[in-house]
């Protein structure tokens, strides 16, 4: 069955158009132009990914992005003012997936889409094999991460960022490494994305996020995932 993506815009015309390009390669596609209509949306009839304006009638994008979060992890993308860096930041932080500024071509936007979807349906790349590091686990196949048991709550695009680095234990990666290994194609670089979203994961996964122990920082380099964490386990 072909996947759901449903487009939260107040542009009619740029909902139109992307809604016959998406539905051209494959895809079902529904519209709202109102947060309000959106959410209505989602809880009647959950998308595979939600495409999500910043400037909304009723309610804008940073604040219905954090409630959709608050209900469901599905992908989203957000849609963001030309060189507003301060939006796609915050939109990062709120648990967004990713970002694209307008104007785009409807062709980067496809490509962002398959590759949010693709990593959704992975199973990860390490396969099946749960990883354990102390009391962390991390279980790609079922996509999900736990500390003691308790589930950590991440976006699809940090739940890959944290395999990718957990897959290297002691390797330090860059963020142009881990962007490649993440998103599986090269597109524009925004390096402070990476380190949002590495602040969210040390958040869900760290017991002190302000001084990490499994995702630590290596100034001028990247990050390196500890292979040996809480107490040398």
């Amino acid at each position: 069955m072909a996947e759901q993506v449903l487009i939260v815009d107040d542009d009619t015309r740029l909902s139109a158009m992307l809604a016959e390009y998406l539905a051209g390669n494959g895809y079902r596609v529904s519209t709202a132009a109102t947060a309000t209509e959106g959410m209505a949306d989602i809880h009647r009839r959950p998308p595979d990914l939600v495409i999500l304006d910043v400037m909304l009638p009723d309610h804008d994008g940073f604040e219905t992005c954090r409630r959709i979060r608050q209900l469901s992890d599905v992908p989203i993308l957000m849609l963001t003012a030309k060189g507003e860096e301060t939006d796609r930041i915050v939109g990062l932080e709120l648990g967004a997936d990713d970002y694209l500024p307008k104007p785009f071509n409807p062709r980067e936007l496809l490509a962002r889409l398959k590759a949010i979807l693709r990593r959704r349906n992975a199973s990860g790349t390490n396969g099946s094999r749960v990883m354990r590091f102390g009391r962390l686990e991390i279980d790609p196949a079922s996509r999900s991460a736990r500390i003691d048991g308790r589930d950590c709550a991440m976006t699809s695009y940090q739940f890959d960022l944290l395999v990718a680095l957990a897959g290297h234990a002691g390797r330090t990666l860059s963020r142009e490494q881990l962007m490649d290994m993440v998103r599986g194609e090269e597109l524009e670089a925004f390096d402070r994305s990476i380190d949002v979203h590495v602040s969210r994961i040390r958040a869900a996964i760290e017991d002190d996020p302000k001084h990490p122990r499994r995702i630590v920082t290596v100034r001028g380099s990247g990050y390196v995932f500890a292979r040996y964490q809480d107490d040398g386990q």
